[in-house]
């Protein structure tokens, strides 16, 4: 069978095979709330209406949404054209009643081409037959920023409280709420809010399950440039003191992402939308593209428990297909799973492997290391050495030994020396496959 150029076969098994895998994700995202930021910068991109298609995905999904959008490039532009000067103190816009005019009215633009963009529905669009309703109004209560190190702060605010059940009747409705930098005082006075500050006080109050900050070139790296995948409060505010971003930007939203998770929000999630799908392939791949910032890790290195048998069974099935593993049964692999150590990630087995204590000869067998292909090359096979060591060490033993027919290298870069079939204890050398003939190496704990 041949293909056509317009619809090849692999591309449609990659889409399938994509689709199969965004599963489990589709359901564990189902009536959660998530609280969605999207900067002022991105407003500006060609690409807002790509991310409105995705948003309404996830609407059309199941995903209660609250949304809210950034201005600060947008009020810059009116006011500069105004003839006014903008006014900071520590990255904080002062506003006065003139600039308030300003803020306003690019805060009203912004609302109504976001409700534009949500209204699309052509035929032969992601939009067609959406009919989501995005709901906006009175919900953030400020109160005024007032006077701070001689600085009058005027009509810049920070949010007070928000209608958090008016919120949620209107997810609950499958209506997406939309707030904006602006808020009411009980008084009636407006002020101008910082959108960072809105986004983190929503997840907060609303006990949102996940914040999700969306910024063009938003991107959080090591010092050798390499994006950090994952932070806890504690390294995301390490960071931050260590004023390691050169941009206001990125420090305002991963202080937003920080004090979230710092306060009940389980993850916050920092994406850079110059990449095409940066929010699909977040929420629904394993690995994702942005930061995230979480209270706990959400890849973990434990002892295996009776309910992983299947993702261990599943890890293995291609190593003993090829014949780099002998093969195991589920009731074998049931029976022993209390000598498995596995790393798990994101509710996935990435990683297993297995000690036999021979405690009379005072030594153990490292067994059935194996690492999914993605997560190769990434020294998770030494971090399961590393605590099956610890493990046979509490359990007095002196050495390890293991039996390999492919991985010699890599056991002798982590010190396992060559040895002959007579180093291994009694009990395992009446056990040897002298069929497989597979290489002994020994190392001392």
């Amino acid at each position: 069978m041949t293909s056509s150029p317009e619809s090849p076969v692999s591309d449609t098994d990659d889409q399938v095979a994509w689709f199969r895998n965004s599963s489990p994700y589709i359901n564990a995202h189902r009536g959660r709330t998530f609280v969605v930021m999207i900067s002022g910068e991105v407003l500006d991109t060609p690409r807002l209406p790509a991310l409105i298609h995705d948003l309404a995905m996830l609407n059309a999904l199941g995903v209660r949404l609250v949304l809210v959008h950034g201005a600060r490039p947008q009020i810059s532009r009116r006011v500069e054209a105004a003839g006014l000067e903008s006014r900071f103190e520590n990255h904080t816009r002062i506003t006065d009643a003139a600039a308030l005019e300003e803020v306003t009215a690019a805060v009203g633009a912004l609302r109504l081409k976001l409700e534009g963009l949500f209204s699309m529905g052509l035929a032969n669009s992601p939009m067609y037959n959406a009919t989501i309703q995005l709901i906006s109004g009175n919900f953030v209560i400020a109160k005024p920023v007032g006077v701070r190190n001689g600085f009058d702060y005027q009509h810049t605010g920070e949010v007070r409280r928000l209608q958090v059940e008016a919120i949620r009747r209107q997810v609950d409705s499958g209506n997406v709420v939309l707030l904006s930098p602006l808020g009411a005082s009980p008084t009636g006075e407006l002020f101008n809010l910082n959108a960072e500050e809105v986004a983190s006080s929503a997840a907060i109050a609303l006990g949102a399950d996940k914040l999700i900050v969306l910024g063009d070139g938003l991107r959080v790296d090591d010092d050798e440039g390499r994006l950090l995948r994952e932070l806890t409060p504690q390294e995301a505010g390490r960071l931050l003191i260590q004023e390691k971003f050169s941009t206001d930007p990125v420090d305002r939203q991963l202080t937003a992402a920080c004090h979230a998770a710092s306060n009940g929000v389980a993850r916050a999630h920092l994406l850079d939308t110059s990449q095409d799908g940066a929010l699909v392939r977040e929420l629904f791949t394993r690995d994702g593209c942005g930061t995230m910032v979480t209270r706990e890790s959400y890849e973990t290195l434990r002892g295996a428990r009776i309910d992983d048998v299947g993702g261990i069974l599943e890890l293995l099935a291609p190593l003993e297909e090829d014949g780099t593993l002998v093969r195991r049964s589920r009731e074998l692999l049931e029976n022993e799973i209390h000598r498995f150590a596995l790393i798990e990630r994101d509710g996935m087995v990435i990683g297993c492997a297995a000690l036999y204590p021979f405690p009379d000869d005072r030594i153990g067998e490292l067994a059935c290391v194996a690492v999914h292909p993605h997560y190769r090359n990434s020294e998770r096979g030494l971090q399961l050495l590393r605590y099956l060591e610890r493990r046979a060490r509490e359990q007095g033993l002196q050495k390890l030994f293991v039996l390999t027919t492919r991985t010699a290298h890599w056991f002798r870069e982590q010190g396992f020396e060559p040895a002959g079939v007579e180093a291994l204890p009694a009990q395992r050398q009446a056990l040897y496959n002298w069929q497989r003939n597979s290489k002994v190496f020994v190392k001392s704990l």
